[in-house]
C-alpha cells in the first residue's frame, strides 16, 4: 500500500497488514508530520472491454526473387554479375588483386621509420632555435643526439662484424 504525507505529500510504501481497520497514527520521516492513516480501499476496476481484433494484411509471397538482386541474376543468367564481367573482360582487376592489397607489417615499419627520421631531421634543423627559446632543453637534446650517435656506431660495428663473418665463411 502507498500512503502520502498530508503536509509534504511525500509517498511511502507500507505493507498492507501494517495499518489495521481502525487506523493508525503515522509520522512522516521527511517533515515529522503526524496523522492518523486509515486503510485505503481499492477502487473496483471497471469491466474491461474486449480487445478489438486487428485484421492483418496478408502479403503475397513472391515466387521469384526481387528483380536485379543477386539471386535473380543468378537464376536468370546462371552466373553472378562479377563472373559475367570477368568473363567478358569488363573488369580491370581480378578478385585476387583486391585481396592482396592490404597493408603489411613491413609497410608499417617503413612508415614509422620515415616519421622517426623526419622528426630527427626537424629536431636537428631547429636545435639552435629550440635552445634559444627553451634553454633548459639543451641538455636533453644533446643527450638524445649522443645516444643516437652511440646507437649508430654500434649498428655499423655490428654490420661490419656480419660482413667479416660472411666473407670468412666463403673463403
Amino acid at each position: 500500500m502507498i500512503i502520502a504525507c498530508t503536509k509534504c505529500e511525500k509517498r511511502f510504501v507500507v505493507p498492507d497488514n501494517a495499518i489495521p481497520a481502525e487506523g493508525r497514527t503515522v509520522q512522516c520521516s521527511a517533515c515529522s508530520n503526524k496523522w492518523k492513516q486509515l486503510p485505503i480501499k481499492e477502487k473496483e476496476s471497471p469491466v474491461k472491454a474486449q480487445p478489438v481484433s486487428v485484421k492483418k494484411k496478408r502479403t503475397k509471397k513472391r515466387k521469384m526473387p526481387a528483380p536485379y538482386s543477386k539471386d535473380y541474376m543468378k537464376q536468370k543468367w546462371g552466373v553472378t554479375v562479377q563472373d559475367y564481367a570477368q568473363k567478358e573482360g569488363l573488369t580491370k582487376k581480378s578478385p585476387k588483386d583486391v585481396e592482396g592489397s592490404g597493408l603489411g607489417f613491413f609497410y608499417y615499419i617503413i612508415i614509422i621509420s620515415i616519421i622517426f627520421l623526419s622528426f630527427i631531421g626537424v629536431l636537428k634543423l631547429a636545435e639552435s632555435t629550440i635552445v634559444i627559446q627553451f634553454p633548459f632543453l639543451e641538455s636533453y637534446i644533446d643527450y638524445f643526439f649522443e645516444v643516437l650517435n652511440n646507437f649508430a656506431d654500434h649498428l655499423f660495428e655490428t654490420l661490419d662484424n656480419f660482413k667479416i663473418f660472411i666473407l670468412d665463411f666463403f673463403r
